[in-house]
Parts: structure tokens; C-alpha cells; sequence
């Protein structure tokens, strides 16, 4: 975890997933950099630098190293949806990754599967503080959130901590769902950044922590109200999660 006033970097795929937090930001000086829009400010008295990653892997990792490389950030945060994966993650849940992967890498049998090659690992690990106060701050936010929860059929949302993985493929058939489950069953959930981020925070050295809630089962159903739940629990989610937990990032 970072110490002091270092810059915070904010990250989600979707402009929707960020909106509310855009508006907060104060003494904002927007720079334009490799094709992206990176907005510096203060929130809450914090610097931070809050910009959209892009839709997958690469466009994520482009956005995480140019941050990275350009601001003095001290921890990132990457916050969005995802598609629940094990029989106990359901929507309107949110996971707060301790470990991520690409379940759609594969060198073998040159190298392990889903193993980066040269690295040695296939699992990046978040940091643990970060997640801790992110899971406090997410059950709170959850419990604010009942009524547009409650919209898309939750009952009762949680907060799980666990292994998120990656890939450049929007899940949405049971089939696939299941064969996921097959491969990796400690996955709780699945979405197209987290892996690809935590991958060039640990070559820079900087702590990361990635923040889904569920918006679908990643089954036959999973486009159904995708969008609508990006705008009107996603970015309600993020703002209140990050203000609260933002002490602690």
C-alpha cells in the first residue's frame, strides 16, 4: 500500500463505471496521451489520475504503463463488472480480487498453461491492505444500494474476496461458463482487464487492487441487462466504495 499523498490511479473499462467519480474530482487538468484521456485532480484532498482503460487485455495494459510511467502513482485501483463464475457469486455481489489470471493464455507445452511465459507465474497477487479496505467499504455500499440492487434480482449481495480471471472474450454462454469452472474452480468471477493491470503493476513494482461487481451470471443471459446495470448500479458502486475506502489506497 502506498504511503502518504501518492497519486492514486483510478481505472475502469467503461465510461459509465466512472462517471460518478469524474464528477467529484477537483483541480482537474486533463492531458491527452497515446490516444487516452487521463484526468489529474484531487479527490477528497488525494491526488489521483482517473482515466479509461479500454476494453481488454491490451488496451488495459497500454493505460495501466502509461500511467505508470507518466505520474507518480503510488497504488491503482481498477474497478468495474464482471461475470459471476462460482455457484455462490450472484449478481449484484462484488469481488475484491486477491489473486488474478488469463484464462486464455496458453504457451504450452512450451510453458505451463495460463503461466506468462518467462515469469514463472500465472496468478498476480493484489495487495492486501488495498482489498481489505475495499471489502469493509463495498458491504457498506451494498447495503446503501438495496433498492437499484434490488431491480436486477438481488437479494441479500455480498462481498467475496478470491481469484478473478482474464481473457479477451465477453463470456456469455453457460457452456463456456462451465468449462471455466471446470479448469479453474477457485474462480470466482471473469471479466476482460484485471490480469493484464495486475501483470504491469507487479514489472513496475506497484501495489494494485481490482474491484468487480457481478453483473451477470457469464451465461446465455449475460448480455441481457449488461448495460443497464453499468448505469445505474456500476458507477454508484465505484463512487461510493473509492470515497470510503480512499483513506486506505
Amino acid at each position: 500500500m502506498n504511503a502518504g499523498r501518492a497519486r492514486l490511479a483510478l481505472l475502469s473499462a467503461m465510461w459509465p463505471e466512472l462517471r460518478a467519480l469524474r464528477a467529484e474530482l477537483g483541480a482537474v487538468q486533463t492531458i491527452r496521451c497515446g490516444g487516452r484521456e487521463l484526468h489529474c485532480g484531487e479527490l477528497a484532498g488525494r491526488p489521483v489520475v482517473l482515466a479509461l482503460s479500454g476494453i481488454g487485455k491490451v488496451a488495459a495494459a497500454t493505460t495501466a504503463a502509461l500511467l505508470l510511467d507518466r505520474f507518480e502513482v503510488g497504488s491503482l485501483l481498477f474497478t468495474g463488472v464482471a461475470g459471476g463464475l462460482n455457484e455462490g457469486v450472484r449478481v449484484g455481489d462484488v469481488v475484491v480480487a486477491e489473486a488474478l489470471l488469463q484464462h486464455d493464455l496458453d504457451a504450452s507445452p512450451l510453458f505451463p498453461r495460463y503461466e506468462v511465459p518467462l515469469s514463472g507465474r500465472s496468478r498476480f497477487a493484489c495487495d492486501v491492505p488495498m482489498g481489505e479496505a475495499l471489502g469493509a467499504a463495498a458491504a457498506h455500499a451494498l447495503n446503501a444500494l438495496r433498492v437499484p440492487l434490488a431491480a436486477f434480482g438481488a437479494v441479500a449481495p455480498k462481498v467475496h474476496r478470491g481469484l478473478v480471471v482474464s481473457g479477451d472474450r465477453f463470456v456469455a454462454t453457460a457452456a463456456e461458463s462451465a468449462r471455466l469452472r471446470a479448469a479453474l474452480p477457485d474462480a470466482l468471477a471473469v471479466e476482460m482487464e484485471g490480469a493484464a493491470v495486475a501483470q504491469v503493476c507487479a514489472d513496475f513494482g506497484v501495489p494494485c487492487a481490482v474491484l468487480r461487481c457481478i453483473s451477470d451470471r457469464a451465461d446465455d443471459a449475460a448480455h441481457t441487462d449488461f448495460t443497464r446495470f453499468i448505469e445505474e448500479v456500476a458507477s454508484l458502486l465505484a463512487h461510493a466504495v473509492v470515497l470510503e475506502a480512499l483513506p486506505r489506497l
